[in-house]
């Protein structure tokens, strides 16, 4: 992969989950907040930690797996940012901003798999 798109999506991910923190952060503390948030940080932070590792992996299977593994965290936070936003209605723009990006980093992996499978 090219050096410069390994970093650009490095720091895309890393912009991604720091974003994800500030929406968190600016809702009320509740039972149901505190579930949410707290899965939909843990996932989000997951995207880009797992693809720095699979950016590091010993092999081209253990680079598809780590990808994958990259997905699926990418999958749950669009899970878990589609909860937060019917617990949080009135910040459906920004929700709906980082379901977007979600999505596009979701299909950005599925690319980078199907083209290194």
């Amino acid at each position: 992969m090219n050096q410069r798109r390994t970093f650009d999506l490095e720091e895309r991910t890393t912009k991604f989950a720091k974003e994800i923190i500030r929406l968190c952060k600016s809702v009320p503390r509740d039972p149901i907040n505190d579930r949410v948030t707290g899965q939909l940080a843990g996932c989000s932070g997951s995207v880009g930690a797992n693809y720095r590792e699979a950016n590091d992996a010993l092999g081209k299977k253990d680079f598809i797996f780590r990808m994958k593994i990259s997905r699926k965290e990418e999958k749950e936070t669009i899970h878990w940012l589609e909860i937060f936003d019917e617990a949080n209605p009135d910040l459906h723009e920004k929700t709906l901003g980082c379901l977007r990006e979600a999505q596009e980093l979701k299909n950005i992996m599925s690319a980078i798999i199907s083209k290194t499978a």
